[in-house]
């Protein structure tokens, strides 16, 4: 929640979660305990600022790449560290950072603490950025700068793992600010479409705005859902792991990382979905949403770098398939069974039991099953190739990505029915579009990966399962987003 409130203050929030998040947690997880005292309770209050340099002009969503190096000095008292790192959050005012570097010749990364303020560091001017022109971003040039020994953060070799865990997080909180955001431009909207007159009308009160309004909070409560779902399950295995004898931060890091896929799921989901919500509030203001002056400008420019934070949101889509095939191979789940079962015996169609949650469940066990089948085909006739075959791998984790998001929205609100929620009515309403919209994206999605990589007798087996499977349920989406946006409008604001 306190990500949620923060993510509304657009550059501010960048500025907060880059120092109480990637900027913190490295040394927090993975600093030994002196590490902790020198910089923990400064960092705690304030007092001091941190920023995490990773990205290099030559490494980017291959972060492994960076040529920033560090040799022993010949007292053995300090690393001297030489290198740059660029789009840098914070650099212009942060006092500790968390540098990645490769000490000697080795091959991976290792990570250390360093003071802003240490002989050798120095910046450029500030970026001059498309939006969240309120935060600071620079590069920052390391030129035989002295590290202590005693600043190696974790062990030497283990800056690449620290920084995919710690990207985790950053891709979890980047979830839950994006909700901030969203709230913030879906109000605008519904306040300027109750204020703008046309054709003797409030603009709220035409079909084709009342269809925004309701799309967009559609948005919004579906991100909601998965966001409030993963840190859960997150802080529910993290608690387990505790009780079972592990350490607070071990334990949180490891709940995390066995998250990581939902992780990368939220940061595509809700970057994108804050794009599109921000979009239509520019559409609803019309050629005032086009100036400057008004308030839709400002999220409109700062929302975009977020499909780019955290590492791209192609590089987090690879991250969803990728992770989710380890774990398949190691064991984790038995998804190739599950496939050659289906594909043997013609997978056959859940059908509902006629009630809300029954007939909805049952098209998402449908979503599954359809995941399932490509999964092990792919597996199976492209190997080790798979890897190469980015365009198939994207639309696979996208049919995942609408799996997780469905389900997350649909358990939500059964969880409402139980509550008695007021509002219970329109919530189904949200949950019968979300399953509609997604019964499509998987469809066309299952669609164009048959057609890359399926001939012959496997074609056709593979289409005929697929129209079975995903089936488009029946239902007026007119009255239901109607229903929703006048909600809105009576409301006058996100009232979800």
């Amino acid at each position: 929640k306190a990500n949620e409130s923060i993510g509304s203050a657009y550059s501010f929030s960048v500025a907060f979660m880059a120092h109480t998040g990637i900027g913190t947690l490295p040394i927090l997880y993975y600093g030994n305990e002196e590490q902790h005292q020198k910089y923990i309770p400064s960092l705690a209050t304030g007092e001091k600022l941190a920023a995490y340099c990773l990205t290099e002009p030559g490494a980017g969503s291959d972060a492994n790449a960076g040529k920033t190096k560090c040799v022993l000095s010949e007292d053995g008292k300090h690393y001297i560290m030489n290198g740059q790192k660029m789009w840098i959050t914070n650099g212009g005012f942060a006092d500790v950072l968390t540098v990645f570097a490769k000490i000697d010749n080795d091959r991976v990364l290792s990570a250390f603490i360093v003071e802003a303020d240490w002989e050798g560091v120095t910046m450029n001017p500030e970026e001059h950025k498309m939006g969240i022109r309120g935060s600071s971003t620079r590069q920052i040039f390391f030129n035989d700068v002295k590290v202590p020994v005693e600043n190696l953060l974790g062990k030497r070799g283990e800056g690449f793992r620290i920084a995919l865990n710690i990207l985790h997080v950053g891709r979890v909180k980047l979830g839950a600010s994006v909700l901030g955001g969203m709230r913030v431009a879906i109000n605008h909207s519904v306040n300027y479409a109750n204020e703008r007159k046309q054709f003797g009308r409030y603009i709220s009160q035409f079909g084709a705005i009342k269809n925004k309004l309701a799309k967009q909070a559609i948005k919004q409560f579906s991100t909601e859902s998965a966001v409030y779902r993963t840190s859960g399950d997150i802080n529910t295995l993290a608690e387990e792991n505790i009780a079972n004898g592990m350490e607070k931060g071990p334990a949180e890091i490891d709940a995390i990382a066995k998250y990581a896929i939902e992780a990368a799921i939220l940061k595509v989901y809700g970057s994108e979905v804050l794009d599109f919500v921000v979009d239509e509030a520019v559409q609803i203001y019309g050629g005032m949403g086009f100036s400057a002056e008004s308030p839709v400008d400002r999220c409109y420019r700062d929302s975009r770098i977020n499909r780019i934070f955290e590492g791209t949101n192609e590089i987090n889509r690879m991250v969803v398939i990728d992770t989710f095939m380890k774990f398949i191979k190691r064991g984790d789940y038995d998804v190739f069974g599950m496939g050659e079962t289906l594909l043997k015996n013609n997978a056959k169609k859940y059908d509902g039991d006629g009630t809300y949650f029954g007939n909805h469940l049952a098209t998402i066990k449908n979503m599954k099953q359809i995941a399932i089948i490509l999964l092990t085909t792919v597996n199976n006739e492209l190997k080790r190739a798979l890897g190469s075959e980015q365009e198939i791998m994207m639309s696979i984790s996208d049919i995942l990505i609408q799996i997780y998001i469905t389900e997350s929205t649909i358990l939500r609100i059964q969880k409402m029915e139980k509550a008695n929620n007021t509002n219970f009515n329109l919530y189904k309403a949200m949950g019968d579009i979300m399953v509609y919209d997604a019964s499509q994206i998987v469809r066309n999605k299952a669609f164009d990966t048959i057609n890359s990589f399926a001939d012959g007798e496997l074609y056709d087996t593979l289409i005929n399962i697929i129209v079975e499977l995903a089936k488009i349920p029946k239902m007026n989406i007119k009255e239901l987003t109607r229903q929703i946006a006048d909600k809105m409008i009576e409301e006058n604001k996100y009232c979800f």
